[in-house]
């Protein structure tokens, strides 16, 4: 069995340039587009599905994604423009901490408002 989350977002172009410039997912089929009402990505096994959003509906679910090495791609996310917002209130999303229950973590929020948690085992 496999999970793939579907997050839903403002602007589908905005979306596909986060999580295919800074994040490293690809379009999973090369032919879609900004114009399609669900695009579908992929990171190696990781999928994540995109989901266009009208109106005023409220937004913001979060994922957890467990890696192998968390220091370097916290940094690389950073160099490929990554926005840190050093928010003293959330320490997670300002880089990669040790978490009192085992987990090294950093979170990313898109500019849709999902959040993705990024996680290593300590």
């Amino acid at each position: 069995m496999k999970t793939i989350p579907f997050l839903r977002c403002l602007n589908m172009k905005e979306a596909i340039d986060f999580y295919t410039n800074v994040l490293d997912f690809k379009l999973k089929y090369p032919n879609a587009s900004a114009d399609d009402w669900v695009v579908d990505l992929i990171n190696g096994e990781a999928e994540l599905g995109l989901t266009a959003l009208e109106g005023d509906q409220k937004l913001g679910i979060n994922v957890y994604i467990r890696v192998d090495e968390i220091d370097n791609l916290f940094k690389k996310y950073v160099s490929r423009g990554l926005v840190v917002p050093n928010n003293p209130d959330s320490p997670v999303h300002n880089g990669p901490i040790d978490q009192t229950w085992g987990m090294r973590e950093f979170y990313v929020t898109d500019p849709s408002g999902n959040t993705l948690r990024f996680g290593k085992v300590i």
